[in-house]
């Protein structure tokens, strides 16, 4: 399949919106070349779900990136912070030591699964906000400190990579073999990040300079390839972000690990804030949509996605006896870095054949 946006009417679809009303907001103009919608898929590979996708409304472009190609992603902003790659189910926990050279061995709990409670922080939290004193807050890996000795190794989890199993139509089959175990301690190197790396085995460690990219939310490390990568767009070059997700599930009175595919992320790092219109009647999201202009934005809604990247719950939860489909009683508001408007609306989540991993949506620039 082509990497990107397959676009299923022309490369870019002009589509009208307009609105009658004099309110203030329409008055609006949208940003340089702002393109005014289209209808797109997102390409990540099926039911197998080994692409992130990266999607910038304003231009119709978008970015793929295999989930396998990272590890660790490091922040560009004014906290020392490093994230995992939650779409491989990776885990870290910290130790008691700052030798990174002291040899380790494997923690089976230092997983995701049901049976893994949030507050014991092996993952980063699922809300996208970096800041918090562990315990499921925050980063999984505390900031990291000016001074050296209180920066301790963390027991890492590599996760699990990209099943190549064809799943029974409907479902999904993300998760592959097992990618192994690092022991990594970080250190901050002036303004930038020094990552040490090894075999929980090994007596001797690797060891590189991470530069902070203030254009981009994250500098993002491989520490497979043993290289950098590139994986995000420039911050305010992008809005979506599809893939599969680690998340936090309530069971049994807490709240536990679970991973989560067909999962949508809003890029709020970067300025991209959003809101959910739910319509009363449970077939009554395109309606809402179609009707929707610009007058109707309401500005205050967009403040609570802020706190939250998880913005789009834009399909229901497969169950025992239930397949997971599109929420057809909803549509979605989203403003972008540059102050563009626009409607968002959910079409599909499977092809034809019913196979999971083809996810459809529309969206519409309003002015």
């Amino acid at each position: 399949m082509k990497k990107g946006l397959i676009i299923l009417s022309l490369a870019t679809v002009f589509l009208s919106s307009c609105s009658g009303s004099d309110d203030s907001t329409d008055t609006v103009n949208p940003g340089p070349g702002a393109v005014e919608g289209s209808v797109v898929q997102p390409s990540i590979g099926g039911p197998n779900e080994p692409n992130q996708i990266y999607v910038d409304f304003s231009s119709g472009s978008s970015k793929s990136i295999e989930r396998t190609a990272w590890d660790l992603g490091f922040y560009s902003g004014s906290e020392f912070r490093v994230i995992l790659n939650g779409s491989l189910k990776m885990a870290a926990k910290k130790l008691t030591t700052t030798n990174i050279d002291e040899v380790q061995t494997p923690d089976s709990g230092v997983a995701v699964n049901f049976g893994i409670v949030s507050t014991l922080g092996y993952v980063d939290n699922p809300n996208g906000i970096l800041t918090g004193n562990g315990g499921g807050e925050g980063t999984a890996i505390a900031e990291i400190a000016a001074n050296d000795s209180d920066n301790a190794v963390y027991l890492v989890n590599m996760g699990l990579g990209i099943s190549t199993t064809t799943p029974a139509v409907g479902s999904a089959n993300v998760d592959g073999d097992p990618r192994g175990w690092r022991k990594i301690r970080i250190l901050r190197s002036g303004n930038d990040y020094k990552l040490q790396y090894a075999e929980l085995g090994a007596t001797t460690h690797e060891e590189v300079i991470i530069t902070r990219k203030p254009d981009y939310n994250f500098t993002f490390f491989s520490m497979i390839s043993k290289s950098e990568v590139a994986v995000e767009p420039v911050k305010t070059g992008w809005d979506l972000n599809f893939t599969t997700f680690t998340n936090y599930y309530p069971y049994e009175n807490q709240m536990v690990l679970y991973p989560f595919a067909d999962y949508t992320l809003l890029n709020i790092k970067g300025g991209t804030r959003a809101y959910e219109v739910v319509m009363e009647d449970i077939n009554g999201g395109e309606a809402g949509y179609n009707a929707f202009v610009l007058a109707n934005v309401e500005d205050s809604k967009f403040e609570a996605s802020a706190l939250d990247h998880r913005f789009v719950t834009w399909r229901t939860e497969a169950g025992p006896s239930t397949t997971m489909s599109v929420r057809t009683d909803r549509f979605f508001v989203l403003k972008d870095a540059e102050g563009n408007y626009y409607k968002v609306l959910f079409r599909a989540l499977k092809n034809d054949a019913g196979e999971r991993g083809y996810p459809v949506f529309e969206y519409k620039l309003l002015h």
